[in-house]
């Protein structure tokens, strides 16, 4: 199949070149930039030299379709609704990376304070876990934003299972989930050695958490998030305040039988970290400590993996009828 990336020169758009490049049943067909156009590809990745012989090109979204089977739009959020539109018009699926299908119009338009100029569609949340048989037969899927997806796979079980009353979610991702332009907070002498808490109570993310996490099930839920002087990487820790007492065996028990069929996730007996998915498309799942009425659980991926790009390829391999695991089973980078 041949598939098209519009805003290929950011991390997103560069962590999708670098699994399409070795996908088996993938053509790159198109990656836009316009401030790039016409530079090679490598120059903006230089990771990617030797491996990709690709350009960047200012297409139109016609220009693009006409070229694909399938897109992945790798745009700043508000940028999205613009193309997405005339992408499915012309019979191309489309991934979206941004967040501009997450939400039903009413919270987004509330979340990131602009109007949603395409209220009438919906998206299938791109959360294969949660919603893979959705995800199959749909032409448009909402890939989900990175501390969702940590946040949501920690916890889902436990308030499937209607144990969870109340959660408390405290992540600390990689710089990189910041974008490639630096700023105050990226600057190096700001964020190293140092830990950065931001969007204390209203962080984006928490009305998709509580969007998804709100289908399985009734439970308060609060999110802070921080950044940490790392490159890639995010570990939630989900603070579960349960009904009953639960043992850490019947905790564990109940998560391996959830997952049990997720080639991607993996529940540990050891506690998770982040070089162990570094890279990868794991999303790892351990730790199912007991205090009280209080369990903790952690989750770590890697943000722009599993967190963005690599669960995008997983959505699209589904989109297609392909084995979700094509192009993506990788091993984490450790050390």
């Amino acid at each position: 199949m041949k598939v098209g990336i519009i805003g290929g020169a950011g991390y997103t758009g560069g962590e999708l070149l670098r699994l399409l490049a070795n996908h088996p049943d993938a053509e790159i067909a198109a990656v836009t930039s316009r401030r790039f156009q016409g530079k090679p590809v490598s120059v903006v990745h230089p990771h990617l030299s030797e491996v990709l012989d690709l350009a960047f090109e200012d297409l139109s979204t016609s220009e693009v379709a006409e070229r694909s089977d399938l897109v992945f739009t790798a745009v700043p959020h508000k940028a999205a609704m613009g193309y997405v539109p005339d992408l499915l018009a012309q019979n191309v699926k489309v991934v979206d990376l941004s967040a501009d299908y997450r939400l039903v119009p009413e919270v987004y338009e509330s979340t990131y304070m602009t109007t949603h100029t395409d209220r009438a569609r919906r998206a299938i949340y791109g959360l294969p876990e949660l919603h893979r048989a959705e995800i199959k037969t749909s032409d448009l899927v909402a890939n989900p934003g990175c501390f969702s997806t940590g946040a949501i796979l920690a916890a889902a079980p436990l308030i499937k299972a209607a144990k969870a009353e109340r959660i408390v979610f405290d992540s600390k991702t990689g710089i990189s989930g910041a974008g490639m332009e630096p700023s105050e907070v990226t600057h190096y002498p700001n964020i190293a050695e140092n830990v950065v808490p931001y969007r204390i109570t209203t962080h984006r993310h928490l009305p998709e958490i509580r969007q998804e996490l709100g289908l399985l099930g009734k439970c308060k839920i609060s999110f802070t998030p921080h950044i940490i002087p790392s490159v890639r990487g995010i570990l939630t820790t989900a603070h579960i305040f349960v009904r009953e007492t639960l043992t850490s065996e019947y905790i564990s028990d109940l998560y391996e039988k959830m997952y049990a069929s997720e080639p991607f996730i993996r529940i540990l007996k050891t506690m998770p970290s982040l070089s162990a998915v570094r890279g990868s498309n794991f999303c790892d799942i351990g730790c199912f400590d007991v205090e009280g009425d209080r369990v903790v659980v952690i989750s770590t991926i890697d943000n722009l993996t599993k967190g963005a790009s690599g669960q995008a390829v997983q959505n699209m391999n589904l989109m297609f009828g392909l084995d979700e695991k094509m192009g993506l089973w990788l091993p984490g980078m450790a050390p």
